[in-house]
Formats: structure tokens, sequence, C-alpha cells
């Protein structure tokens, strides 16, 4: 047949529906499967737009590896014979007046605050504050998407915090103002790519969910890619501009977001708002009706039942229901293991991308373009590929290839090789994060997967954590600390998957409960 195989094919048989379940009742899944089946225009729209989040969340992530770059600098007295600075590889041991930076000191937070001898972890503050803040938004709003607020609302409201905090970023005036207000962006940022993820998934049938759900990681290679361009336009300028050029555009989305985007049919449909439920489906349907032609009117759902969660999943329960069930805490505990590991590879890389010998514009960038194979290789095979094969060989990858770009001094062509080294490392840490957050979405129910997926981003991001300091050591130690470190990590977290089952083929649940019977089912 010329379909493709689904992503997540409903699930058919008598023997695979939980025991409460009887044939005459469709589950929420089938049913709203029948609405949105086929691939309408309306669907990709929605799933474009709220998916484009990704594009200024990657902005913010990787910004500060040009706003707080340390500058080149010159000697400025060239015709002094007893002048040291020729020889000299470090501005602080030099007297303030035989150097001067190549561009005007407002080029770089280092340079405009005169941190160039300040301990790298005053210079890495700022990285590892948005990160910090990512951590402790990602762990405050976790489940508010999956209770009172919905995917919709959070993800309107965690873009305006980061415009907002972006715009007055570019005020600041010295370090310690600066890392707050990254902190607060960080803080955010944290839930968009989740709420975009789940949301965007939850807009379209389950035949295209693994495509839809890579187009975010499009959006983010987009969004990352923008910022070498702008970057690179902008050089002579103020590091502020950098701030403005970017908090704008993400507030111009925000309204776009509130008044064009659609709340998930599904959330809506567990939190008893039925209504506002069947308003959705119509709108987002395919013209011609649904995947059973049947018109998208009143009288198709009034004679619906679906099953309903069982247990109170209110706010900050959801993660307290994954914790008490023991299936669910064996399948969040080894994805966030794995998202620990991976994030210290995808974050750390870019940062530490300064200590190379290479054009920084242009790392960056081929950094940027190494995340385009990395989605199109999700996007084509994600409905035939092993979710733990394929994260098994992507983790093994990115160790073995991050730990050879610590081997650049042992023989002069390591150097050559060594950004070659980097980009298939860090191609590899791409391609594990975008097979294991969709590996995540199929893992968990409805009731708790936005939940479910926040928590895995917040182990990722808690690997970023850690890498603006392991890339400041990295710098004085030939790169150990810093690639050699992300290596090991990221290999030895992966091994991780062998603790998961299998997900590809398999139909996803929309409550606790009906994985429970599932999960029983599938050990008589």
């Amino acid at each position: 047949m010329g379909d493709s195989t689904p992503l997540l094919p409903e699930i058919n048989s008598a023997e695979s529906e939980p025991p409460l379940l009887h044939k005459h009742v469709p589950s929420l899944d089938s049913t709203i499967e029948r609405c949105i089946g086929d691939f309408g225009w309306a669907q990709f729209l929605q799933a474009f737009l709220v998916s484009f989040s990704w594009f200024f969340d990657a902005q913010q992530t990787f910004i500060t590896v040009f706003t707080d770059a340390e500058p080149t600098w010159h000697c400025t007295q060239l015709d002094d014979p007893n002048n040291s600075c020729h020889s000299a590889s470090n501005v602080c041991l030099l007297p303030q007046n035989s150097w001067a930076w190549d561009r005007p000191r407002h080029t770089s937070t280092i340079s405009e605050w005169a941190l160039q001898c300040s301990p790298s972890i005053v210079q890495g503050m700022p990285a590892s504050a948005f990160f910090m803040g990512c951590l402790i938004g990602g762990l405050a709003l976790a489940t508010l998407a999956d209770t009172s607020l919905g995917r919709k609302n959070m993800l309107f409201l965690t873009c305006l915090v980061m415009s907002l905090s972006t715009f007055l970023t570019a005020f600041s005036s010295n370090i310690w103002i600066y890392s707050i207000l990254r902190f607060i962006t960080g803080f955010g940022r944290a839930t968009i790519g989740t709420s975009a993820l789940v949301l965007s998934t939850e807009l379209v049938g389950r035949r295209w969910r693994g495509q839809v759900g890579v187009i975010g990681y499009f959006c983010f290679t987009l969004g990352f890619l923008s910022l070498p361009a702008i970057a690179y336009t902008q050089r002579a300028h103020s590091w502020r501009t950098l701030y403005f050029c970017t908090s704008i555009p993400t507030f111009l989305y925000c309204i776009m977001v509130h008044f064009l985007v659609h709340e998930s049919p599904r959330w809506l449909f567990l939190r008893g708002r039925k209504e506002e439920a069947i308003a959705t489906l119509k709108h987002i349907a395919p013209i011609n009706g649904t995947s059973t032609k049947t018109p998208l009117t009143s009288s198709f759902f009034s004679n619906l039942s679906f099953e309903q969660e069982t247990r109170n999943v209110d706010l900050y329960s959801a993660i307290k229901v994954l914790v008490k069930s023991r299936w669910a805490f064996r399948r969040l505990s080894a994805v966030m293991a794995i998202g620990f590991g991976v994030g210290m590879v995808y974050y750390g890389m870019p940062l530490a991308l300064g200590s190379l010998d290479f054009n920084l514009y242009l790392s960056v960038m081929f950094n940027g373009l190494s995340e385009l194979p990395a989605s199109l290789i999700t996007l084509v095979f994600i409905a035939k590929m092993n979710r733990k094969t394929s994260l098994l060989v992507f983790t093994s990858l990115s160790g073995v290839f991050s730990i050879m770009s610590v081997l650049k001094g042992i023989h002069p062509i390591w150097t050559t090789i060594q950004i070659v080294f980097e980009l298939v490392s860090f191609f590899s840490a791409c391609s594990a994060l975008n097979v294991l957050l969709i590996f995540t979405v199929e893992l968990f129910p409805t009731c708790v997967r936005n939940s479910a997926v926040s928590m895995v981003r917040q182990a990722v991001v808690l690997g970023g954590v850690f890498s603006p300091m392991l890339a400041a050591a990295g710098r004085v130690n030939g790169g150990f600390l810093s690639y050699g470190v992300f290596g090991v990590v990221v290999g030895i977290f992966g091994l991780f998957v062998v603790c998961l089952q299998e997900t590809r083929g398999r139909g996803i649940c929309d409550t606790m409960d009906e994985e429970e019977y599932k999960q029983r089912d599938s050990y008589l």
C-alpha cells in the first residue's frame, strides 16, 4: 500500500482494549481520530504556527554564544622592542595600555564590563543562570499545561514572559542584573518546547503525529541558524542589539498565538469542556468531513461517551501519579537519564565552540546546519525507526566522536578534522534528542503526557546547567573537561534505553487506567 506506516496505529483488537471498555463505547482516541484522521490545511497551519515558537526558543537558548563571547584583541605598542605583548596569549598578564580590543567595547558583555580577567564562573554566570531558570521554571510550570491552563495558554504565557524579559535584558547595567534577567528568560522559556510539541501533535491524526512533531525541530534549527546571521550583520554594534532584534518578533508572535491558535481537543475533552472541544474539531477537521466522511454536526457527538480518568490529576499531582505508578516511574527515570546525557552535549558543544581554532560565526552556522539532516532523518524515517535502537546508536556515536575531539593535540591532522568530529557528535545528539522527545510522547498517556515530556526536557536542561562551567574549564586543559566529559556522560546515560519498551507501531492511551490495563494485558 502507498500509505506510510502510522506512527501510532489505532488499537483495533478487542484484546487491546481495557476490560471496562465495550465495543459500542468508542475511546477518546478513536473518536478524535474519526474527526481529524485526514490531514487538512487547517491542521497544518495550526501545527506550523504552534511549532514556530521553537524558532524564538532557539534564539534565546544560544544567544549568549555571541553576546558573551570574548572578543579578539591586538597589541597597541608595536614599535616597542621590550613589549611582551606579542608573545602573550592572556591579556590579564599584560599592562592595560599595551593592548586593545579589535572591535568597540560594547560589542560583547565581556569587553563592556571588563570581565576578561574574571573567574570563569562569573563569565559563564548568564548562561548558567538561563539554564537554571529553565530548570526551575520547568519544574514549577510542568503540570499547568495538563491541568488548569492548558496547552495554548501555557504556550502564550511562556512566550510572553520570554519576550518581555529579553527586551529588558538589553537595558542591563551590570553582570548581576544581566544574569537575573537571563534567569527570568529561562524561567519563561522553560515549557515552550513542551507545550508546542504536545499541542501540535494533538491537533492531528495519529498517522501524522511523528511528521508534525518534527516541524518544531526544523523551526528550532531555523532559529539557531538565524543567530549567526543576525550577529554577523550586527557585529560592529552593541550586544544589546541582538536582544532587541529577537524580543520584538517574539512579542508579535505571542499576539498571533492568542488570536489564531486553538486549544487541544483532547485536553478539552479530558477537562470536561466538551462543547469547546467540538468547536475546535469542527474548525480543524478537513473540509470534506471526518475520515469516515461523516459531517461534523452536533448529532455526531451527541451519543458518544468517553472513558473518563478515574484518578484526580490536579496541579502538581500529575508528577505524583507518575512517581507512584511503578511502570510510569521506571519509564520516566530512564528517559530523564538519557535526556541528561544528551542535554550536556546538545547545549554544551555550541557554548564550547569559542575554544576551537575556527571562525565562531561559521562554526555556529555549521552546528545549526547539522540539525537539518538530523530533523530530516527523523521526519522521513520516524515511522520505520525502532526507538530503542535509534537512541542507542545516536548516543553512542555522539559519545565516541565527542571524545575523539579531545585528541586534537596528538597529531596535527586532528586539529584539521576536529570540527568534523564536533559536528558528527552534535548531529548525533540532535538526532537522539528528536527521537527521545517523540519516544516520550508515545510512552505516556494524554492525562500526564505534557508533564512527562516537560520532565524529560528539564533533564535535558539540567545537563545544560553544567555545560557553561565545563566549556569554560575546557579552554585551559585542551578540551578534556568539555568534549571529553560530554562524550563519557552521553555514552553512559544512553544505555538506560534498554530499560524501556519499544513504542513503534503501538497505540497511545488517554488515561493512566487505560495504560495500566494495556500493561496488564501485555504480561498475560
